[in-house]
C-alpha cells in the first residue's frame, strides 16, 4: 500500500523502435528502469509499469516532437501531466556519460527539479495538419532551389552557344528556354548536347516542383484561414506567414506562457549581455528559425508599405540606430501583434 500512495516522477529516452523508461521518487532516488517497444501496446506496457511503483506526478518525455510524440499523446489521452525535456547539456554528458538509461533518469530528475518546464504540442488539430502540409512545402522548395542552382552552374560551363542564350536571365526564362531545347540523342557524348540534355531534365524537374508547391499552397491556405483569420488579416501577414506562426505556437497555444515567451521562441528577444560597468542586451540567436523568417518578412514588408512603420524607421535613423538595429526592434514589436492575434484565433477556435 505504501508504494501506491508513494508521488513518483517518470522519464523516458525515446527513440524510433523503443523507448527506455526510469521512474524515481520524490527524492531523486531511482526505483527502476526499463525498455518497451514504441508501439501502443508498449505505451501502456509502459504506463503500467511507471504505475506499479506509485502515484505519477508527470512524466518527462525526449524528443516529444519525433520520436517521443505517439508516447506523448497516449500519455497526455491518460489526464497525465506530459513534460517536454531538452538533452542534457555537454557538460553533464561529459560527467556522467551517455545510455539509454542515464538519458532516462536524466529526463527524471529534470521534470522534478523543475529545469524541464516545457508543454508538448497536442499535435491533434488543424495546426498539425498544416505542419504536415509544409514539411512537404519545404523539401519541394529545397529541391527546386537545388534543381536552379545546378541549372546555373550547368549555364555558366556550357558551350558557347548555350551560355550565350540562357545566362543572364530569369529563373522563369531560364527554365522556358530549357524546356525548349533540342539535342540529339545519338550524340550525347558531345558537351553541347549533353549539357542541353540535362538543362532538359532538370527544366521538367523545377516545373514539376513548382506545380507541386503550388498545390500545396492552395491546400494549406484554407485551412491556415480557418484556424487563424486574425493573424492572416495582420498587415504583412500572408499565409505562408500565418502557417508558420501557427505550426511554432501549435495546437495547443497554452505552451506560450506571454508575448515575451513567444518572443523568445521566435528568437526575436533581448537578453542581457551585460559585464561590469558595460550595461547591454543582445539579441537571442536561439528559438524557431522559421518563426524568425516569418517576422523579418513581415516587417519587410511594413517597412515598405506601411506608413506607421515608415516614420518609425525614419525617427529612428534619425536616433542614430542602423537599418539592421531597426529591423531587429521591428521583429519585437510584430511579435505582440502576432501574439495577440493568435490568442484571439484559438480563443474563438476552442469556445
Amino acid at each position: 500500500m505504501a508504494a501506491k500512495k508513494r508521488s513518483v516522477i517518470g522519464g523516458v529516452d525515446t527513440h524510433r523502435d523503443t523507448h527506455h523508461a526510469a521512474i524515481i521518487d520524490s527524492t531523486g532516488g531511482l526505483l527502476g528502469d526499463a525498455e518497451f517497444p514504441a508501439t501502443t501496446a508498449g505505451y501502456a506496457d509502459l504506463l503500467a509499469w511507471m504505475r506499479s511503483f506509485g502515484r505519477i506526478t508527470a512524466v518527462g518525455v525526449e524528443g516529444t516532437g519525433s520520436y517521443g510524440a505517439g508516447l506523448a499523446r497516449y500519455l497526455t489521452s491518460k489526464k497525465l501531466t506530459v513534460v517536454e525535456v531538452g538533452r542534457p547539456d555537454r557538460r553533464a554528458r561529459r560527467a556522467q556519460g551517455k545510455s539509454d538509461p542515464i538519458d532516462a533518469i536524466a529526463a527524471a530528475r529534470a521534470t522534478l527539479a523543475g529545469t524541464a518546464i516545457g508543454i508538448p504540442k497536442t499535435r491533434t488539430g488543424p495546426v498539425e495538419a498544416i505542419r504536415a502540409l509544409r514539411v512537404a512545402r519545404r523539401g519541394a522548395v529545397k529541391a527546386r532551389t537545388a534543381a536552379l542552382n545546378q541549372m546555373r552552374g550547368l549555364v555558366a560551363a556550357a558551350p558557347e552557344q548555350l551560355r550565350a542564350h540562357l545566362t543572364r536571365v530569369s529563373a522563369v526564362t531560364l527554365v522556358s528556354r530549357s524546356t525548349a531545347l533540342t539535342y540529339d540523342t545519338a550524340r550525347l557524348h558531345e558537351p553541347e548536347h549533353a549539357t542541353a540534355a540535362a538543362l532538359v531534365g532538370l527544366a521538367r524537374r523545377v516545373t514539376a516542383l513548382t506545380d507541386e508547391i503550388t498545390t500545396l499552397d492552395r491546400q494549406v491556405t484554407p485551412i491556415a484561414q480557418k484556424a487563424a483569420p486574425r493573424t492572416t488579416a495582420l498587415f504583412g501577414v500572408g499565409p505562408e506567414v500565418a502557417a508558420q506562426m501557427l505550426t511554432t505556437a501549435g495546437d495547443n497555444p497554452d505552451r506560450l506562457r506571454s508575448e515575451a515567451a513567444l518572443a523568445h521562441l521566435c528568437g526575436a528577444a533581448p537578453i542581457p549581455a551585460s559585464s561590469g560597468r558595460v550595461r547591454r542586451h543582445r539579441l537571442h540567436r536561439g528559438g524557431d528559425r522559421g518563426a524568425n523568417h516569418a517576422l523579418h518578412t513581415i516587417a519587410l514588408c511594413r517597412m515598405r508599405y506601411d506608413q506607421r512603420t515608415r516614420a518609425y524607421v525614419h525617427r529612428r535613423i534619425t536616433e542614430g540606430l542602423s537599418k539592421q538595429e531597426i529591423l531587429r526592434c521591428l521583429k519585437r514589436y510584430m511579435v505582440r501583434d502576432v501574439y495577440t492575434a493568435l490568442v484571439a484565433d484559438f480563443t474563438a477556435l476552442t469556445t
